[in-house]
């Protein structure tokens, strides 16, 4: 077993670095690093990790085991071993939410049928 300290190091790493490094690439639908630390510890711990946890910050207050879960679970989904996606929308179901609609190429405007300025057709 990796001690304490190293498994907190390898999670901040993981959380803050690691994931949000490749995650645009991916294409998941999170980026930020307490969304990572969600969905890790959610999993790690089979649902809402706050019903399991009473401290904050989580990692530093969750058992070794659970804390062990989410950074091989975090290291899975950085080697591409572990659906990021699935897991976001897992989390968000423990929770009652729906995942958000992904993000799309900004719309297109139309040209406007009329010759005149903008200022012109308010005038």
């Amino acid at each position: 077993m990796i001690g304490r300290s190293d498994l907190e190091a390898r999670w901040l790493d993981l959380t803050r670095r690691a994931l949000p490094g490749v995650a645009r690439e991916r294409g998941w639908p999170v980026t930020a690093d307490h969304c990572f630390q969600r969905i890790l510890l959610d999993h790690a711990f089979g649902g809402t990790w706050y019903d399991h946890v009473a401290g904050r910050p989580a990692y530093a207050h969750a058992d070794a085991d659970a804390l062990e879960r989410a950074v091989a679970l975090g290291e899975a989904a950085l080697a591409g071993e572990a659906d990021l996606v699935a897991l976001n929308r897992q989390s968000l179901a423990w929770r009652g939410k729906s995942p958000s609609k992904p993000r799309g190429p900004a719309p297109i405007s139309r040209p406007s049928q009329s010759k005149r300025t903008k200022i012109e057709r308010t005038a």
